[in-house]
């Protein structure tokens, strides 16, 4: 697929807003922490996230106030808060992470009174395609610890190829565990990618 011009990757950035059929996705902010704060002392987030457990109200504080504005400022990760339009309740978070040039990670997290209503999926696709379009990114890359059948469900219902196991791939709370790896292209979703790609041969 023919490649195109995209904006520089590193360039210092507001954050944006983006929207999806059912969904509005935007920054968090102060005004936030308290339903980030409640949200997450979900045990179910707490097990499978790298998020501190106990999550302490000083947590959610530095996250909505420091590490999400330094995040966009310095282009490092571009967090967006999932709500619903109307009547502007956290249905999720999402961020994408910079890993490398034109690689970036996402991560997700449901609450759990909007799980199974393919929020999620629906956020995913979203800011993976703003990150191909806007952000220069040609590959989206999503982990997971082997055994979260739930955030491998949105992965798979996004698009994402799963390309296998790493041992050891991630690190949670002290201890290193195996962990899924699967990634979604601009070709995945019928955009053209920055640099030119060169699949590897199939076996005959």
């Amino acid at each position: 697929m023919a490649s195109v011009p995209k904006p520089a990757q590193n360039r210092p950035m507001d954050p944006v807003t983006l929207t999806s059929e059912r969904l509005l996705l935007r920054t968090v902010g102060a005004h936030d922490t308290d339903a980030v704060f409640d949200a997450v002392q979900d045990p179910e987030i707490q097990r499978w996230t790298t998020i501190p457990s106990p999550y302490l109200r000083e947590h959610a504080t530095a996250f909505t106030e420091q590490m999400v504005p330094d995040g966009w400022a310095d282009c490092s990760m571009f967090t967006f808060g999932v709500f619903l339009p109307a009547g502007g309740e956290l249905v999720g978070m999402l961020a994408l992470t910079m890993r490398s040039l034109g690689v970036g990670e996402i991560g997700f997290w449901a609450t759990k009174e909007h799980r199974g209503n393919g929020y999620i999926t629906e956020a995913a696709l979203t800011a993976s395609r703003w990150a191909f379009i806007q952000r220069a990114m040609d590959r989206v890359e999503w982990r997971a610890e082997v055994g979260n059948t739930g955030s491998l469900a949105v992965a798979e219902r996004a698009g994402f190829t799963l390309e296998g196991t790493l041992r050891a791939g991630v690190n949670n709370k002290g201890v290193r565990r195996d962990c899924w790896v699967g990634s979604l292209l601009p070709s995945d979703v019928g955009l053209p990618s920055t640099a030119p790609y060169l699949p590897a041969p199939r076996p005959a």
